[in-house]
């Protein structure tokens, strides 16, 4: 096989434009809902340890082709990821288009008097949805390069990550809305497999 046979060009095309197409659409939407002004470089999420992440997956993704070419052959395996990738993406935009201006990229310490408790839309079914959606966007990409070693990596990174940002959020929305979140939260999962 070779290293940029059509295998890679199409699994590393689909990536490139999975990678666009969140981070783009992230940009835009937080500009749209909270106005140009108040968006910075900061809400097209890439950080430092977002890039080391990406730069891992792409260094096995190009030693296992060269070493091993067969491991990226499993197209339903592939696919099955770019599915991930699509579910991923429609749940969190679903988040961001429901919550509106009650979702930012940052955790809000101070309740200001527009913040609302979103329990409608996919906020029925999962408490974070957007943390749902970047969780199973994340490992998507992973298994849609056919990556064993980052599919693992990056399920337990992103969920960890999540595992200490939930419950952190969780007491500002507590002390914000009190037993009205008590009780959406005993009756509605968080939408990360474990977290309460």
């Amino acid at each position: 096989m070779e290293i940029l046979g059509y295998t890679s060009c199409r699994q590393l095309s689909q990536m490139l434009m999975t990678i666009l197409v969140f981070h783009g659409s992230e940009f835009i939407l937080a500009a749209s809902i909270h106005g140009k002004s108040n968006v910075t470089r900061r809400d097209l999420l890439i950080s430092k340890h977002y890039l080391l992440a990406l730069t891992c997956s792409l260094l096995e993704y190009f030693l296992e082709i060269f070493l091993f070419p067969g491991l990226k052959e499993f197209w339903w395996i592939s696919n099955l990821g770019f599915a991930m990738v699509v579910i991923g993406e429609i749940i969190r935009k679903l988040a961001i288009l429901t919550a509106s201006q009650a979702f930012t990229h940052t955790i809000r310490i101070h309740r200001d008097e527009q913040h609302k408790l979103v329990t409608c839309g996919i906020y029925r079914f999962l408490r974070h949805p957007g943390y749902s959606g970047f969780l199973i966007w994340s490992v998507g990409t992973q298994v849609m390069l056919c990556n064993p070693m980052s599919t693992v990596a990056f399920a337990v990174i992103v969920w960890k990550f999540f595992a200490d940002r939930i419950p952190y959020e969780e007491h500002f929305l507590r002390r914000f809305f009190g037993s009205q979140y008590v009780e959406y939260a005993r009756h509605v999962p968080s939408g990360v497999p474990f977290i309460r």
